[in-house]
């Protein structure tokens, strides 16, 4: 079978690259260029470039680099933008994977006769059914809840069996030079020393805002309001007293509602821009409102989810995903809370 394997230059990637290898897969990496970085650390710098095309060579594979710059703009960092601009708080790995890593890419590789893309993603494909990653600490399948049946096809998870631990056990038997690299955590085109206020400042205007209490009282203020998200504590500009919470950001009003502990939770959750990995589905559910967050129990009526006890509020923008067990069953974005 011929395999296109997405290499960031991570381990994950790396050692996906080399089972499909070991299974004797005619194998070809590509890492993907989305953004133009400054730096020579990063995604998309030329040292994470630098160690795919290292770590394909050792394979014994071809490497390719290829530019998506102008879409990943166009689809995940205008978007994002445009999303604070409205007081939402985006997901842009999930839409990056939707038009770029499974969307733009499956299309080239199918146009060059790969039969196959292979990823680094935590999480397995059996039987068209997308499961959760062998390793719970390390499970990605949150953010691939936007593939269906045609994306499933085409696409191998050769780590999703595997333990974090087991991948780096593997990489450094083989000597791969990605063996003990650190896990790459914040979106990719944020850098670590303007944050979002200097991506989003150089995208949108930013504006101070008022922030009142649930009586509609003023508290404080913000700079920016469109950078405060639903559950934000920190910089509410509230002085000291009780704990207080953004619970809902009013852009047009220019307005952040703060309440307590209390205030933050909801019982329901509507959902739109929902997508199934095979078909809707309604009934009873388990629901994960955060990559990393731990499912919880609910009823899903085919457009809000209604938790079984009160949860933290989800910010507008976000993703909620729907299992059954370790099965995706698809999800949606989150619209409002109740």
């Amino acid at each position: 079978m011929r395999i296109l394997a997405a290499m960031s230059g991570g381990v994950d990637s790396s050692v996906a690259a080399a089972l499909l290898v070991e299974e004797g897969h005619e194998v070809t990496g590509v890492t993907l260029r989305l953004w133009d970085n400054p730096t020579d650390a990063g995604c998309c710098s030329v040292a994470e470039i630098d160690d795919a095309r290292s770590v394909s060579n050792l394979l014994g594979i071809d490497h390719l680099v290829w530019t998506f710059i102008e879409e990943f703009d166009a689809k995940v960092v205008a978007p994002y933008a445009a999303a604070h601009a409205e007081g939402l708080t985006p997901n842009p790995c999930i839409e990056c994977n939707r038009h770029l890593k499974f969307g733009r890419l499956l299309r080239r590789a199918t146009q060059l006769g790969f039969d196959a893309v292979a990823t680094g993603h935590h999480a397995r494909i059996v039987d068209g059914r997308l499961l959760r990653g062998a390793d719970p600490q390390k499970d990605q399948s949150y953010v691939l809840y936007v593939l269906g049946q045609d994306e499933l096809r085409r696409c191998r998870f050769p780590v999703g069996t595997m333990t974090k631990a087991g991948v780096r056990a593997k990489a450094a038997a083989l000597g791969l030079p990605t063996a003990a690299k650190p896990d790459s955590q914040d979106v990719c085109f944020v850098t670590t020393s303007g944050g979002r206020h200097a991506l989003l400042a150089s995208r949108i205007p930013l504006h101070a805002g008022r922030v009142v209490d649930t009586a509609g009282a003023q508290v404080g203020s913000v700079d920016a309001l469109e950078l405060v998200t639903v559950g934000q504590r920190k910089g509410l500009g509230t002085g000291g007293g009780p704990r207080r919470y953004a619970v809902h950001v009013d852009t047009a009003a220019r307005t952040v509602t703060v309440g307590d502990a209390g205030d933050l939770l909801a019982g329901s959750v509507r959902l739109g821009q929902l997508c199934w990995v095979d078909g809707p589905v309604e009934g009873r559910v388990d629901v994960q409102t955060s990559a990393h967050g731990e499912p919880v129990g609910a009823a899903f009526d085919g457009t809000a989810v209604r938790f079984d006890e009160p949860q933290r509020r989800v910010a507008p923008g976000q993703s909620v995903v729907l299992y059954r067990g370790d099965e995706v069953l698809g999800g949606g974005v989150a619209v409002v809370a109740g």
